[in-house]
């Protein structure tokens, strides 16, 4: 093995890795080609971790002692067709797409920081060099494809004792680590919530320490890692992190301000933070939609803006889901999250999700279960699982009172759907139609009779049919004293 000159003592272990076919067929091609160019080459990161943890990963990274972008033309050439190719010459590196897989080549380096940014000042380096850079000690293992320990797994600072004990823990000082690159305290926090790994203390310490260094971070980086704790499988554990650190007072100060309760005259409300961080993971073991846990995380945003404390009453968050839906832009924007219809969704989700939880304590009424119907759309089976999520009380037979509502709201949107046929519903009468058949030009008087049909069918006066919408139309129309001048 050619790997430079080691100040390190590394570890070999003879660790087999249970390999798809595929996965097989990338390394056996990777270590092929490594040997027709002299070059040495070992498989490294993310990938050995995920593969001693059983955990499926699509991402596959090699350091090649020499050049990583020379390699990677190789393999790509080889591949039956041949695999797509993309070089970052400027960063040493080169990406190899092949199926549903991402291969990353690169040259083993060593890196140094300036204060004020987390890009690297980058040189050539030997394989030790380029384990020590790393960020963590589980993510600072590699297996040897050369032939001399073909399947020889390199640790140098007892990752795979750490992956045993679920630890995060960094290679070297972890002060160094941080500042050198801020982005690893979002990442420690975003593998503690991945894997239900803990922090070790002096590592936990040092990300505290460091936290004002995450302003050096571009918002989409930031985010990028937050929408894999938001993914992770108990998402809460990372933001519970992320507030005890005080990172998410940094770049999500409206999340971080729900936190605290509130006593006046003895009444206090809940702890808004922590009650959704319970939506968020209640939501996560029905869905794995991003967008609609984005929803959880900020249904209840505007909680700070409404509270009120009413004497005698107690505290109340009146029209918070009206404040949180005009806020959902606001946030995205700073985010850098898309401003499209995934971010549409999210604000339609804040603005509607009490609607359910009213129609759970009420009397269900073919007239309301309409209107929700029309107003959700197709998202109304999210809205329906956010609104199940919600319920977060303590007292059993208080959750199963409302679950079981809600399962009457359910069998009411069914039976309703059914007959009516209004989810992602129009009007049978159109704004036009109404125009020629009153020779009335577009105006204010064409919404009030559109406006009409569509109440009319909402609250069960008509039926959704042309018929009876278009003699609603002509009824209501000769109230206004209007004369049809094109009959249908």
């Amino acid at each position: 093995m050619k790997s430079g000159s080691s100040s390190l003592k590394i570890k070999k272990h003879l660790l087999p890795l249970s390999l798809s076919e595929t996965e097989e067929k990338i390394i056996s091609l990777v270590a092929r080609s490594a040997r027709e160019l002299n070059l040495p080459v070992f498989l490294v990161g993310g990938h050995v971790r995920d593969k001693i943890l059983q955990r499926p990963s699509k991402d596959i990274d090699f350091v090649v002692v020499g050049s990583g972008v020379e390699l990677a033309e190789s393999v790509a050439a080889h591949f039956h067709p041949a695999a797509s190719l993309a070089v970052y010459k400027n960063f040493g590196t080169a990406l190899v797409k092949h199926e549903d897989f991402e291969v990353e080549f690169v040259g083993a380096r060593k890196e140094s920081y300036r204060g004020d940014s987390r890009k690297p000042i980058v040189e050539d380096g030997t394989l030790e060099d380029d384990l020590s850079r790393r960020d963590f000690t589980i993510n600072a293992l590699a297996v040897s494809l050369n032939d001399d320990d073909y399947g020889m797994l390199y640790d140098a600072f007892d990752g795979l004792k750490d992956i045993e004990k679920k630890i995060i823990r960094t290679p070297l000082n972890p002060d160094i680590t941080f500042s050198d690159d801020p982005l690893r305290m979002m990442r420690a926090i975003r593998f503690a919530s991945q894997l239900s790994f803990r922090i070790e203390p002096e590592t936990w310490q040092s990300l505290v320490r460091n936290r004002e260094r995450i302003s050096i971070i571009s918002a989409e980086r930031i985010t990028e890692e937050m929408n894999k704790i938001i993914l992770s499988p108990k998402p809460s554990v990372g933001f519970d992190l992320l507030f005890k650190s005080g990172l998410l007072k940094i770049f999500f100060p409206e999340f971080e301000k729900l936190f605290g309760v509130e006593h006046v005259e003895g009444k206090g409300h809940k702890d808004n933070f922590y009650h959704t961080l319970q939506v968020l993971d209640n939501l996560s073991e029905k869905s794995d939609d991003l967008w609609l846990r984005w929803a959880a995380i900020l249904h209840d945003i505007a909680k700070p803006d409404t509270k009120r404390f009413e004497k005698g009453r107690g505290w109340t968050f009146h029209g918070h889901e009206v404040v949180g839906a005009r806020k959902v832009e606001r946030i995205f924007r700073k985010l850098h999250l898309p401003l499209n219809e995934k971010m549409k969704f999210v604000q339609k989700m804040v603005m509607l999700h009490l609607r359910p939880i009213v129609l759970s304590k009420e009397e269900v009424t073919d007239s309301a279960i309409r209107r929700l119907l029309f107003d959700a759309g197709d998202d109304i089976d999210s809205l329906m699982m956010l609104c199940e999520s919600d319920i977060t009380s303590k007292n059993e037979k208080k959750v199963k009172r409302y679950l079981e509502n809600f399962q009457l709201v359910r069998t009411k949107l069914k039976e309703v759907e059914a007959s009516d046929r209004l989810r992602n519903w129009q009007p049978p009468i159109s704004g036009e139609l109404i125009m020629k058949t009153f020779g009335k030009p577009p105006g204010k008087e064409i919404g009030i009779i559109k406006d009409a049909i569509r109440e009319a069918i909402l609250e069960g006066v008509i039926s959704n049919t042309f018929d009876d919408a278009y003699n609603f139309m002509l009824a209501k129309a000769k109230e206004l004293g209007w004369e049809c001048v094109n009959k249908y």
